[in-house]
């Protein structure tokens, strides 16, 4: 005797105020032959401390090397000489061997600059010293490449560069780990000059950059350029910049998630003299997406830093409330928000961009300001921002479902989940387990930090029906194994035949729903194929 039955279940369907503000965690002062003005950015070793330089302090005043623990002790693990170098205006690099990779753009036996590398406990070996010929005066932070090798500029020098003030247009090289150093391209102005900020390795394993001046057509003429270079040195100008619109950048580009780069330009730039933040494809079509007024910022001269929500956050030297210059937000269609503003108190004239830390939080130098008036190394603390957020699922009634959220922003965070707008007990984790879901409901969860607060969007669990389990029971009578939704009551009908007219007849009610059973305890005693069909009525 075989039994059918065919199963219909009716579907039920079912911003904040943010604050943000800047944190000095260590001021700088000039009465303890410490570090004095960074303007390099922060670089985490592998140690979890923070490393980079200032351009002045130390015991001859010739600049530092400085590590900021996680508990914030300051220690000075190098004081510059002349000789090993001076005046460091970059951050450093961390390097495959665990050692930290830097420039000094003075010093060295010609005071051309030098090359450095300094381990975590302060030991530094000078690797290179520049010549003049082989470039000078170099600013920018070393750039890592896909081959091991470092990449870097120099601002002025150069073989066959024109001659300003003596110095040239600046160079392009590649240095090996042991200090072996490879001139690769010499800037001529109409190619770019004076170049101020670091490479970019880009998606396509080349070397992105500008340069602050040049690309014009004859000496001492352009506003500025981006270039494309192989690790062998063949190099491309993309694109130019003009006086109308951005001139002079100082940064470096940074790499979008869009795999466009990103990058600023200085005070002068921009239809009101405040700078620019512009994008450039990797052929050189360059558009600008945002112009500073002053009141948002002036002149931004550190690399954007790439957040996990895939938004660019930067600093900018001047403007602001205070005009001690400000943080931002952009996104890549150019709309931007002010982050917070520096006062003097917290900081004054930031050079260096954002570095993430581990923990989620921005972290920057500014060269002036603080308690001590020399800079400061501060956090930039942020509410929390969703990176995911729970989503609708539709779930079979009595399978469990999991609900998950992940924040960016200053840790710690609180969460909260809600049902139907009302907070769960205990629910308080970034993951809600529900064991056994029955009905169609709303969540919610709402993460919390000391700055502010994000609600999710709703997520709608939606109940269906799993595949109802058909047994017999030692008197051949049909069980059914069912399970509906909660508080909706559903009607169970059962049919002989399916030739049409179909009369289906109502043989139970159910009222609570859940997982519940029904007997048919006609089933053996008609021998005869059975039908049913359940429906919300």
């Amino acid at each position: 005797m075989k039994h059918y039955m065919v199963i219909f279940l009716l579907g039920l369907t079912g911003l904040i105020a943010r604050g943000q503000s800047i944190t000095p965690i260590c001021s700088f002062n000039n009465f303890t032959n410490g570090p004095e003005r960074p303007l390099g950015e922060l670089t985490m070793g592998p140690d979890g401390n923070w490393y980079s330089t200032s351009i002045f302090g130390g015991s001859n005043n010739d600049g530092t090397v400085f590590e900021l623990t996680t508990n914030d002790v300051l220690t000075t693990l190098v004081s510059f000489a002349g000789t090993n170098g001076a005046n460091p205006y970059a951050g450093l690099t961390l390097g495959p061997d665990g050692s930290l990779y830097g420039v000094a753009a003075a010093g060295g036996n010609n005071n051309d600059g030098t090359i450095f590398r300094v381990t975590t406990n302060g030991i530094l070996t000078t690797l290179v010293e520049f010549d003049s010929v082989n470039g000078s005066g170099p600013e920018a932070a070393l750039t890592l490449g896909p081959d091991g090798n470092f990449y870097g500029t120099t601002k002025f020098g150069g073989p066959l560069s024109r001659i300003v003030g003596g110095r040239g247009d600046g160079t392009v090289f590649q240095m090996m780990t042991n200090g072996t150093l490879t001139t690769l391209v010499t800037f001529t102005n109409v190619n770019g000059a004076l170049p101020d900020g670091s490479l970019t390795v880009g998606p396509d394993g080349n070397l992105y950059g500008t340069t602050s001046e040049g690309g014009g057509p004859g000496s001492g003429a352009g506003y500025g350029t981006v270039f494309r270079m192989t690790t062998n040195g063949v190099f491309t100008r993309l694109a130019v910049f003009n006086a109308n619109g951005e001139i002079g950048p100082n940064a470096g580009l940074t790499l979008g998630p869009d795999n466009n780069f990103y990058g600023t330009t200085e005070a002068e730039g921009g239809s009101v003299s405040n700078g620019t933040i512009f994008m450039v494809t990797t052929n050189g079509v360059l558009t600008s997406i945002f112009t500073f007024d002053g009141t948002n910022g002036t002149g931004s001269e550190g690399n954007l830093a790439l957040g996990p929500d895939g938004n660019l956050y930067g600093t900018t030297s001047g403007g602001g409330s205070n005009d001690d210059g400000t943080v931002f937000k952009i996104t890549t269609n150019g709309l931007l928000t002010t982050l917070a503003n520096f006062n003097g108190t917290n900081g004054d004239g930031p050079a260096a961009g954002l570095t993430l830390g581990p923990d989620g939080n921005f972290y920057g130098t500014t060269g002036n300001g603080g308690s001590g008036g020399n800079g400061v190394v501060y956090r930039l603390d942020l509410p929390p921002e969703f990176l995911e957020a729970p989503t609708s699922q539709s779930i079979v009634i009595g399978n469990g479902a999991t609900l998950n959220a992940t924040a960016f922003g200053t840790v710690p965070f609180s969460y909260q989940w809600l049902s139907n707008g009302v907070p769960i007990d205990e629910a308080t984790n970034s993951q809600l387990a529900i064991e056994e879901f029955v009905t169609n409901t709303q969540y919610q969860v709402v993460i919390s930090n000391i700055y502010g607060n994000a609600t999710s969007s709703v997520a709608t669990l939606t109940a269906v029906a799993a595949t109802p389990a058909v047994s017999l029971d030692a008197n051949g009578d049909v069980i059914l194994s069912l399970a509906t939704s909660t508080n909706f009551e559903s009607r169970l009908y059962m049919a002989t035949n399916l030739t049409p007219p179909v009369v289906w007849q109502s043989i139970y009610t159910n009222v609570g729903g859940g997982i519940w059973q029904f007997t048919d305890t006609n089933a053996a005693a008609m021998n005869s194929g059975r039908f049913y069909l359940l429906s919300t009525p």
